[in-house]
């Protein structure tokens, strides 16, 4: 009989150690993706200032409610109703403290 890691099945809530194997290797994989997108959310936010900072020197306004729009609706037919939720939230943290 072999010894079972309770431990790694307790932290995936697996009930084998094969599937603990499985789920935190993947969940390594995911914490991975998750600092590339936070990454790129930083550099989406920096962009977004660059472009704020250019339309206010020209006279323009903050906000481009119609580029708003289409960003919403590009992540709308992306990934569903959850997509414009998403979307909501990266403008949120785009537009910085209006």
């Amino acid at each position: 009989m072999t010894a079972i890691d309770t431990t790694a099945i307790d932290v995936t809530g697996a009930r084998t150690p094969e599937a603990a194997g499985v789920i935190s290797g993947a969940r390594e994989r995911i914490d991975a993706l998750d600092d590339r997108i936070i990454g790129l959310i930083q550099e989406r936010v920096a962009v977004s200032a660059v472009i704020q900072e250019a339309r206010i020197a020209s006279g323009g306004r903050r906000v481009n409610l119609s580029r708003e729009m289409d960003v919403l609706a590009h992540y709308r037919e992306a990934l569903g109703k959850p997509g414009t939720a998403l979307a909501m939230t990266l403008l949120e943290l785009c537009r910085g403290k209006i």
